[in-house]
């Protein structure tokens, strides 16, 4: 019993980063109450305070980094790309893990069903749901599947973790800078992107391309 369990456990975590983010969802949207509480009108009000030209500018461009509309070409270039030096099943970690958290974040969308800042925001307000930060969540894993995807030849150097972490953190301020999302949205996002692709990773046959 013990040996089977252990067999299906990779297969089970995949399931990890989406319970954790219900569960999140459920936290801070109790029942039918989905009002933002303390922490996130102090997040929003932090994030407030840095707005002006340059700065709103800037986000407004840097938040199209989380964008599946950005991020998917690019992980479809890279696999294309890595295919050229490496025909194995281990390219297609890095647009499995974004493919999976793209679904993640908007199937959550539709089961938390969080409304939206009622603020007035520096773009569109988007018509989906609040929760989670589907950019943030988007960047995060991209991010990450690049740095531990299987298809690398070695360990990824420190400037090239160090450009990930900036540029997620940057996705995940743009959201709360521009007011679209609560803290809640990005924090959550951002912990069920790395749990996604840590999780994903541990799957067998990345094991068996590497």
């Amino acid at each position: 019993m013990a040996t089977r369990m252990m067999r299906w456990l990779p297969a089970m975590l995949v399931f990890a980063a989406s319970i954790g983010l219900l569960l999140g969802g459920g936290s801070v949207c109790a029942g039918t109450d989905s009002r933002p509480r303390a922490f996130d009108f102090a997040g929003m009000a932090l994030a407030a305070g840095g707005h002006g030209p340059l700065a709103d500018a800037f986000f407004r461009s840097i938040t199209w980094a989380g964008s599946i509309f950005v991020l998917a070409p690019l992980a479809f270039a890279h696999t294309l790309f890595t295919w050229r030096h490496r025909r194995s099943a281990a390219v297609l970690f890095l647009p499995a893990a974004l493919v999976g958290a793209s679904l993640m974040a908007y199937a959550t969308k539709i089961a938390i069903a969080r409304d939206r800042p009622d603020v007035a925001a520096l773009i569109d307000m988007p018509t989906d749901a609040s929760f989670p930060s589907a950019h943030t969540l988007q960047a995060s894993a991209f991010a990450l599947a690049w740095l531990i995807s299987p298809s690398r030849s070695g360990r990824p150097h420190v400037a090239e973790i160090a450009l990930a972490i900036l540029l997620v953190a940057l996705v995940a301020w743009s959201r709360l800078h521009l007011q679209v999302h609560f803290p809640t949205d990005v924090l959550f996002a951002l912990a069920a992107g790395i749990v996604w692709v840590l999780c994903l990773r541990r799957l067998p046959i990345w094991s068996k391309t590497t």
